[in-house]
């Protein structure tokens, strides 16, 4: 049965005690932030939201991070910051004996998890690691990117932080960790056994459990909302936890890929920016004659395409999204042709 967009009585803000909220491209953009961000996550705090930054990061050490969010505006601790690499190191001694052999093949960040965690780091593959751990690191060289490989041949199970083909940086869109493991990938024929990254909706219940470690009570999935800018990573791992999520368009995902989101990636609420969090959330309603109708906002699916009533217009992607759903869940093809060009 198809799970449709819901609405909110209250504020998101209100209904939720938690938002576990990506940093790229729902906060900022590599140095720079988001419009809007830093304002509406203040005024969710406000209304007694908690917020933990949740990122696949695994580059940059959490103090760093939440010194950048500070330089805002934002009033943030570093263990609010709940980076892949955290999560990634906690998996891996889980995972291994302690003391283990481990190459890593990250930034420092991921270096010193590892050792916080009770596991010894080694230099290559000739000291024999009992694993290889791979992150997100812009100084990566071919001779690392081998050394992982060599050792991966060798026998060593292969972990990484998080699978993200991309990244948003200043400049545009550059690859991100997934495009370096799969060179990993490619010369080892060898597929990794754990991500801690999202779509893995490990990093939302480590996140959840963090908080509590500060001294508050264990936050229920229920309470908790999933906010990010990516359908197959923010999204699907709150999908896969079974976290309500809040899809927002500042980053990669656009209005054509919602509309076309396979189930296991739709979200839960989607919005324009952070501002929604401020916001009651309007529930799109199916007419009886088929059409969605979103506030004044209307959209249907006729001759094979979904039309609306306003292609500048929230409400009406928000109703487009339904529309676009429910056709294509009873079998009908869609593609970007089908599905109506919004200009928000």
């Amino acid at each position: 049965m198809t799970r449709f967009l819901k609405g909110t009585s209250r504020s998101l803000a209100e209904t939720y005690q938690l938002a576990l909220l990506d940093l790229d491209g729902v906060v900022y953009r590599g140095k720079n932030p988001v419009e809007y961000a830093a304002d509406s996550i203040q005024a969710a705090e406000h209304a007694g939201m908690t917020i933990e930054y949740t990122t696949n990061n695994s580059s940059r050490f959490q103090h760093v991070v939440a010194d950048q969010l500070k330089g805002f505006g934002l009033n943030v601790e570093p263990w609010q910051v709940i980076t892949s690499s955290v999560v990634a190191a906690r998996m891996v001694a889980k995972a291994l004996p302690a003391g283990a052999r481990v190459q890593v093949l990250g930034a420092e960040h991921l270096r010193e998890e590892v050792k916080r965690n009770g596991l010894t780091i080694v230099d290559g593959p000739t000291d024999h690691p009992q694993a290889v751990i791979q992150g997100w690191y812009p100084q990566m060289t071919w001779q690392m990117m081998a050394d992982a490989a060599f050792a991966v041949e060798a026998g060593a199970t292969y972990f990484v932080t998080n699978r993200d083909l991309t990244i948003p940086r200043e400049l545009g869109i550059a690859p991100g960790c997934g495009s370096m493991i799969k060179a990993v990938i490619a010369a080892t024929g060898v597929e990794p056994v754990a991500s801690a990254g999202k779509p893995e909706a490990y990093m939302y219940d480590e996140a959840r459990e963090l908080n509590a470690a500060e001294g508050h009570d264990l936050v229920p999935k229920e309470s908790s909302i999933a906010i990010g800018d990516r359908l197959d990573t923010d999204i699907e791992a709150g999908n896969r936890g079974g976290y309500d999520s809040l899809a927002v368009l500042t980053g990669v995902t656009n209005p054509t890929e919602l509309m076309l989101a396979p189930a296991h990636l739709r979200p839960t609420f989607i919005a324009k920016d952070l501002r929604e969090l401020a916001n009651v959330q309007p529930e799109p309603v199916r007419a009886e004659d088929g059409t969605w109708e979103c506030r004044k906002a209307s959209a249907w699916f006729e001759n094979g395409a979904v039309q609306v009533s306003d292609s500048s217009s929230m409400d009406a992607l928000r109703a487009a999204v339904c529309a676009a759903w429910e056709a294509a869940d009873k079998g009908a093809h869609l593609d970007a042709s089908t599905v109506p060009a919004f200009t928000l």
